[in-house]
Formats: structure tokens, C-alpha cells, sequence
């Protein structure tokens, strides 16, 4: 198919590379055009513009970084979805605001565009191995008829209901997994401070029911000490916010979420917008003059060595 792809970023450009290897046609866009020199060189092609991009595409796929950047994208006289022909195709990959994802996903309709929003979860990582999950919102007979081509991108693949359902599915994930993390620290700084070696403390939680996703993946990160989780704290602290919002909207207490969201906004403070999420913890360990650190833990998870060397 001929696929446009716009944002190629830390995950839109392992998605994008998933779609050329699989033989599609694909022309992509990135406001740093250097981020797509290595699909250039294998055989993308590289537009000028997201407009640009999609004018001949059967299918348009955005990986954006936050609501404010797909407000700047997609709608408008001058966005993709003005650009796209009537009966083609717009995944919508970011996390982005469930309410903006429902009006522009009205405006396509009204252009003879097929919409699905497709939010993905589980790491970074994950894209560059193929086995990234992706939530799914949309016409359930659109989703069907592309469902092959999501699982070029991805792994796990479930279908959350009409656009919208799947925006909010994937904050609430992101909103967990920012919590499960810092119970995680928690956690591990408990049993370091009691006495317990951290690496049979890792595996045992590990093999509990006190697990998580958090804990098993990017509490590797935060023992070995490069906390790479290849997801920024601005990012973060992005998603909490649209969290927060939906908390907000529909009358639901957040307690826990608001105190750990604080935490982040600490870390923000004290490491930058440009830090790792994962760096949260560290607002911990600094507070307490206690690093969490056990040998035998990676820098980076599965498939993000490979990664750093390809898109370099």
C-alpha cells in the first residue's frame, strides 16, 4: 500500500521502518529530516511536508508527541486530513485528548475519510521487536479490514470500541504504569534499606503478585543506573495531565495518581524536561542520599541496542 507516515520519533520511527520492511510504498515527514535519513537510504521516500506526504497515500499514520503537535497536523486548510482523497485511511497513533480525537475524526468522515485511533503501549522497545501492543478505536469494520496491517506494527492488538474509547484506555495505562513505577521504587528502596541484596529483591517481586509491567521492564533500568527508557518526563507528565483532565471530566478521584504525578513534577523540575521518566525514582534516591543500583541489569531493554545503532 502506499502509506505516509508522519513523526519519527523514539517509537513512530520503529513503527515506520515495520511498514517499509513489510514492502510498502511509504513516504515520511518528520520536522527533523534527519530522523528519516535511514528509512531514506532504505528506499522511503522523503516529503517536504505532512501535507505533502499523504497527497498520494492510501493510508496516513501519525506518531506525534502530544495533543498541542496533532492539533498542528492533522486539521485545518492546510493539514493532512485536508490532503488525504475521500476514501483512504488515518491511523492516529499518538496519545493524544479524546475530545480532539472525536472532532477531527468527525471532519474526515465528512471528507470520506476512514478513521481509527491507534495508541500504543508496552515500550518503546517493543516496536522495534514487533510486539508493541496497540489499543484500537474506530468503526469495528474498519479495524478489521486493516487489522493485518496494524500487525505489521505490532503484536497484541484489541479493539477498545468507537473513536475515543481507545484515547482514554491508553492514559489510563500510562497513568498506571507512571504509579506502578513509583510504588516499584518504593518498593526497592524498602528492601535495600532493610538489609535485602536488590538483585534477589527484583526477582522475587518479580515472581509475585506484587509484580508489574513497571517493576519487571524499566525497574532494570533504575538498577543499572541509565534509567533509558527511550520516554521522557516530559512525555510523562503530558499523559498525567490528560489523565488528570479525564479525572476531572468525569467526576472520578485520582488520589494516588495526583500524589505520583507530583512526584514527576519534581523530577521535571530537579532533571529536566528532557529527562527519562523513569528518572522519577531517582527523586527518591536523591531525597534519601540512597542510589538503587545491583549489577547484571541492562542500560537498555530488548531490542534497544539495535535500535540506537540503526536509527544513529
Amino acid at each position: 500500500m502506499r502509506i505516509a507516515f508522519i513523526g519519527l520519533g523514539n517509537v513512530g520511527f520503529p513503527l515506520a521502518r515495520n511498514l517499509l520492511r513489510a514492502g510498502h510504498q511509504l513516504t515520511v515527514f518528520d520536522l527533523d529530516p534527519g530522523r528519516a535519513a535511514p528509512l531514506v537510504e532504505a528506499g522511503a521516500r522523503l516529503a517536504g511536508s505532512g501535507r505533502d506526504a499523504v497527497e498520494d497515500a492510501e493510508v496516513a499514520v501519525t506518531s506525534l508527541p502530544n495533543p498541542a503537535a496533532v492539533s498542528a497536523v492533522v486539521p485545518g486548510e492546510n493539514g493532512l486530513l485536508s490532503a488525504l482523497a475521500s476514501g483512504s485511511l488515518w491511523i492516529e497513533m499518538s496519545t493524544t485528548d479524546e475530545a480532539d480525537m472525536r472532532r477531527f475524526a468527525e471532519d474526515a468522515a465528512a471528507r470520506g475519510i476512514d478513521v481509527l485511533e491507534a495508541p500504543i503501549t508496552g515500550g518503546a522497545n517493543r516496536a522495534w521487536t514487533g510486539e508493541i501492543s496497540i489499543l484500537v478505536g474506530g468503526d469495528e469494520a474498519v479495524f478489521e479490514r486493516y487489522r493485518d496491517l496494524l500487525g505489521v506494527m505490532g503484536g497484541a492488538i484489541e479493539h477498545m470500541g468507537p473513536i475515543g474509547s481507545a484515547s482514554v484506555v491508553k492514559v489510563i495505562t500510562n497513568m498506571l504504569a507512571f504509579v506502578h513505577l513509583w510504588a516499584s521504587g518504593e518498593a526497592m528502596m524498602l528492601a535495600k534499606r532493610s538489609g535485602v541484596d536488590l538483585a534477589k529483591a527484583f526477582h522475587g517481586i518479580r515472581i509475585s503478585s506484587g509484580n508489574s509491567f513497571a517493576h519487571e521492564t524499566e525497574g532494570q533500568l533504575v538498577l543499572n543506573g541509565s534509567y533509558n527508557c527511550a520516554f521522557t518526563m516530559a512525555l510523562a507528565l503530558k499523559d498525567m495531565r490528560l489523565a488528570m483532565k479525564l479525572g476531572q471530566e468525569s467526576e472520578t478521584p485520582l488520589a494516588l495518581a495526583e500524589l505520583v504525578n507530583g512526584y514527576f513534577e519534581q523530577a521535571q523540575q530537579a532533571y529536566g524536561a528532557d529527562a527519562w521518566s523513569t528518572q522519577a525514582v531517582k527523586v527518591l534516591e536523591d531525597r534519601l542520599g540512597d542510589a538503587l543500583r545491583a549489577p547484571g541489569f541492562p542500560p537498555l531493554l530488548d531490542g534497544m541496542g539495535d535500535a540506537r545503532a540503526e536509527s544513529s
